[in-house]
């Protein structure tokens, strides 16, 4: 399971972009699933359950990661650029990054020697800084990037401790995989499983796969912030590494309905399924697009904690990925009414 988490990570699929991780989704899907592709690139998957479903039912998770557009290129060839999705521009400084064809450039910023005393220790906007490809100058530049391009984070998948993992996408590349793996298993009932595209600028994908499944209930399936650090208030760490999947009761896109949560929270005690709060109304996701879609649709999210997310090296525990899988088998069948 670590492997094939690997695997997605390590493809790149900024907003927009997410063909690759499509394509590898695809050609891993169990024979036994009908799939098709909508106009705007979300993957819809139909697959019977044990019992034929009461209730329409749909599982979420988005393809897409943040990344960063070439906007300009200057005469010296450096490249200036904007984020695809919420970046911290702190994250940024010194990181490589790597573009769809191959290409590594560097981020760079005014080196600290030539930095007024006001300005150190300040963090870099975006519009400071630049990428360095290497180029000699424009004519040299456009060889290898145009406007437009996309880059992703340049980093490897590794293995953090004993349960852990670190890499750039783990938001939401772990919702993915717990797709993957339940599309490979005998679920309760009949679902339609959607892997959707331009979460991380907007949730624009969710609402359009939404509507064209019109479900009665949707449970969304990402990674959220864990702030688990040091020197972190306690009623700031969001939720906390190794204690089990994060539900969410509201966050800045969705209001969860109470019923939901709470009988959520109710299967993880029945059944000795470690799962915990997301603490603080924070972030959004898929969630508050898909609640509002047709006539409107009761949903859940389910999240692995991520520290350092929506960087280069975000971290997760495998624990509470298992727990997420636990706690959404059960679910399955009791939103499909068996």
């Amino acid at each position: 399971m670590t492997e094939t988490l690997r695997t997605l990570c390590t493809l790149d699929g900024t907003s927009g972009h997410e063909d690759k991780i499509r394509d590898y989704i695809i050609a891993n899907l169990p024979q036994d699933c009908e799939h098709r592709t909508d106009a705007l690139g979300n993957l819809i998957v139909f697959k019977k359950g044990k019992t034929e479903a009461k209730n329409k039912v749909m599982l979420a998770a988005h393809m897409d990661e943040v990344g960063i557009i070439v906007t300009h290129i200057d005469a010296d060839g450096y490249l200036k650029f904007t984020t695809v999705g919420g970046i911290v521009p702190g994250v940024l400084a010194g990181r490589t990054v790597r573009f769809e064809n191959g290409t590594i450039g560097v981020l760079g910023l005014k080196p600290i020697h030539l930095c007024e005393k006001s300005e150190e220790g300040n963090l870099p906007s975006v519009d400071k800084m630049y990428i360095d490809i290497g180029a000699t100058d424009r004519e040299d530049a456009e060889k290898a990037v145009s406007l437009g391009d996309v880059a992703v984070f340049n980093e490897e998948f590794i293995p953090l401790g004993e349960h852990k993992v670190c890499s750039k996408a783990l938001d939401d590349r772990m919702g993915c995989l717990a797709l993957l793996t339940l599309l490979k298993e005998d679920i309760a009932a009949d679902a339609y499983f959607v892997f959707t595209v331009q979460e991380e600028i907007g949730l624009r994908g969710a609402g359009t796969a939404a509507f064209q499944v019109a479900p009665d209930y949707a449970i969304v399936l990402e990674g959220t912030t864990a702030a688990d650090l040091p020197d972190a208030q306690e009623q700031k760490k969001v939720c906390i590494q190794g204690k089990g999947a994060a539900i969410s009761f509201m966050d800045r896109s969705t209001l969860y309905p109470p019923k939901l949560y709470n009988r959520a929270m109710a299967l993880a005690k029945e059944h000795n399924i470690p799962v915990q709060t997301k603490t603080m109304v924070a972030g959004g996701n898929d969630a508050g697009a898909i609640h509002k879609a047709g006539a409107g649709v009761q949903v859940l999210t389910v999240n692995v904690p991520c520290r350092y997310i929506h960087s280069g090296s975000s971290v997760a525990d495998m624990r509470d990925f298992d727990s997420l899988l636990q706690i959404v088998r059960l679910l399955i069948g009791e939103l499909a009414g068996v």
